[in-house]
């Protein structure tokens, strides 16, 4: 009897002592997503969408994650009301028909227990492509503000604009655009 107490008493410690998937919130204050290109070869220009929500689940034990993320195409702020409205119209985002992009991802590749890269599926104006995205930083730690495990990561991929209907003065503004995606988020649940 005194066997079977030890040995459920380790089986109990073992099995806490293996992480469980966590659940992460979008932080929409923090998250902010950019894309820059080049303008007629004169300067490379940078602009963001100010509303970004999502999850983000995290097994750093089991080395497994996913990526869920909506942009609010709407809330592209190019610092310029004209040109927000300019590139929401019909020949770039098309925000009237397709006023949110996606990511879901299908993978996570992991260094140790980080990961190092997320491939999904970007969906930009009804149509859906495989990216991958190079994450060039990644931090899980409590949040020392509120007081709750968080997560943050900067990631990064480059994407050809005419492969999302949105070729409009290719290739003097450049086809090539980078997509920046700077995203913290806040603990929901604990699996």
């Amino acid at each position: 009897m005194k066997r079977l107490a030890i040995a459920l008493a380790f089986a109990s410690f073992a099995a806490g002592a293996y992480a469980a998937p966590v659940t992460y919130a979008i932080d929409t204050t923090h998250t902010q997503p950019r894309f820059e290109y080049n303008h007629f070869g004169y300067s490379n220009q940078v602009h963001s969408f100010d509303k970004t929500s999502g999850t983000v689940v995290y097994d750093a034990q089991a080395r497994t994650g996913s990526v869920d993320v909506t942009i609010d195409a709407t809330s592209v702020n190019t610092g310029y009301p004209l040109l927000d409205k300019h590139i929401q119209d019909e020949d770039f985002f098309d925000t009237a028909k397709y006023p949110t992009i996606t990511f879901k991802s299908t993978s996570v590749k992991f260094d140790g227990d980080k990961p190092v890269s997320v491939e999904g599926n970007l969906t930009v104006k009804g149509i859906t492509k495989p990216v991958t995205l190079t994450i060039t930083s990644f931090q899980a730690m409590p949040h020392p503000i509120m007081k709750k495990d968080a997560i943050g990561a900067n990631a990064v991929t480059k994407i050809k604009r005419t492969e999302f209907n949105m070729g409009k003065y290719a290739p003097y503004v450049s086809d090539d655009v980078i997509l920046q995606i700077p995203l913290e988020a806040v603990a929901v649940n604990k699996q």
